[in-house]
């Protein structure tokens, strides 16, 4: 199990790739969920506006 840490003695290299990967994968779904509500809440506020200009 230690030489699986270890990764053959590249372990200084294996690992700090994986945490910066996986750092940077959740940075961009973060990001990507701000924009989704971002880009959700412009679109409810256009609609709203849509509907008050409407003439009845």
């Amino acid at each position: 199990m230690t030489e699986f840490f270890h990764m053959g003695g590249y372990a200084a290299f294996v690992w700090p790739s994986f945490g910066i990967t996986a750092a940077i994968m959740i940075a961009i779904v973060i990001d990507s969920w701000r924009g989704f509500v971002r880009e959700r809440d412009t679109l409810d506020k256009l609609q709203s506006q849509r509907t008050k200009r409407k003439p009845s």
